[in-house]
């Protein structure tokens, strides 16, 4: 077998992680990053509709982001998200973090969000 490219390496971890978690009957909050920003959501698969989100380009969330540091902006987002799933009446979510491994800007928003009253 030819050595796996990054792309390809990234791709099975998603689906390594999507198989462990699928059929569970829960809401998922999925964590995506880029260099400069962060995205969560909650989605709901039966409906596959997003319930809440929130991110660090939001409309609301982004007049707060300046000057915060990586980690700091992360740990907004997550407390948003609970906050808004709270209002959405969603307490109870499995975590998908993808290909993104969980430490730093991950962990931050993970923490803030349980802080913020998700059970995961």
């Amino acid at each position: 077998m030819a050595h796996e490219n990054s792309t390809q390496r990234r791709g099975r971890r998603v689906s390594y992680h999507a198989k462990r978690v699928a059929g569970e009957g829960r809401l998922r909050l999925t964590v995506s990053r880029s260099n400069w920003h962060i995205y969560a959501q909650i989605i709901d698969d039966a409906r596959g509709a997003t319930v809440v989100s929130a991110s660090t380009v939001d409309k609301a969330l982004r007049p707060t982001m300046s000057g915060l540091s990586g980690l700091k902006a992360a740990e907004a987002v997550g407390a948003a998200l609970g906050q808004r799933a709270q209002k959405a009446g969603v307490t109870l979510v499995y975590f998908d973090r993808g290909s993104f491994r969980y430490h730093g800007r991950v962990k931050a928003l993970a923490d803030a969000a349980r802080a913020a009253g998700l059970n995961f």
